[in-house]
């Protein structure tokens, strides 16, 4: 399983933020295609992730394209479905026909450009009130998709939700994105970025609220989001440590025919042990 800690989002038009997001130790790089993008600019600017596709970079690449209801979604898949790109992102996904939809022309796209058949990665944001109640059978349908992202901003634009600094507001539809993302097997999922620029201390708060809950990363919009979303989910050297010793000690008991022990007051069974290895596989990531 490759990380997901961390994906920033750049402009697709502005080709220095670009060539600047690539070089930094975010897991990924989304190149938006769709809210960051006048819509006067949206033809031109397909051209510039182009070049970008064959530049360097530390991460993964993806194109957040525009949805594909709107005058632009076609055009865009075509034309960023090339070489060098690692996945798609698909906003406001509402329905499983969705994910079918845009695999069938993504995999068409790939024979045609002569890519292995299923290389381009699929990720959908969830992030409306429909999106949310066909959660099941957006993460059920089969499709490429590995993985689904959570969208707060256009969400609670939805839903006529204010967007607090706890973000208590989001907790059910935060709650149901990881729910149906394990029931239907697929990886834990990517949450909304954090809006507010100036409130570093909110956004690691949100960070580490959404590894708390399951999640497996989270969406930046500024490079200075990268190391927080990193380091909140990744486990640190202290949990790390811990998790050896449970390790160490469940399996020292279990050849005595023990299955649940204490060790420093706190007691340990299977599922405590399972949680362990678990942490000692992220310190190994």
């Amino acid at each position: 399983m490759s990380r997901y800690r961390s994906l920033l989002f750049a402009p697709a038009n502005h080709a220095r933020r670009v060539e600047k997001a690539l070089t930094l130790p975010a897991d990924g790089v989304i190149l938006d295609l769709e809210d960051a993008v006048a819509v006067s600019e949206k033809v031109a600017t397909r051209t510039l992730i182009g070049h970008a596709l064959t530049a360097p970079r530390t991460g993964k690449l993806y194109v957040r394209v525009n949805g594909l209801a709107t005058p632009w979604g076609y055009g865009d898949l075509t034309a960023v479905v090339r070489a060098g790109l690692d996945g798609i992102i698909l906003p406001k996904t509402e329905h499983a026909h969705d994910l079918r939809i845009a695999g069938w022309m993504i995999e068409n796209l790939e024979r045609e450009h002569g890519l292995p058949v299923g290389s381009v990665d699929l990720i959908p944001i969830i992030e409306t009130a429909l999106g949310i109640s066909n959660l099941a059978a957006i993460c059920r349908c089969g499709s490429r998709a590995r993985r689904l992202a959570f969208g707060a901003g256009d969400f609670t634009l939805d839903m006529g939700m204010v967007w607090s600094r706890s973000e208590a507001e989001l907790l059910p539809a935060r709650a149901a994105c990881v729910m149906e993302s394990r029931a239907a097997g697929v990886e834990p999922p990517l949450d909304t970025v954090w809006a507010d620029l100036r409130d570093a201390d909110g956004f690691i708060a949100s960070a580490r609220h959404a590894a708390e809950l399951g999640f497996q990363g989270k969406m930046c919009i500024h490079p200075d989001q990268i190391a927080g979303a990193n380091a909140a989910f990744s486990p640190d050297e202290a949990a790390i440590a811990h998790a050896r010793r449970v390790v160490a000690a469940f399996d020292r008991a279990e050849k005595d025919g023990l299955a649940s022990i204490q060790l420093n007051g706190q007691f340990i069974d299977y599922p405590i042990v399972e949680r362990a290895r678990r942490i000692l596989q992220q310190g190994d990531a």
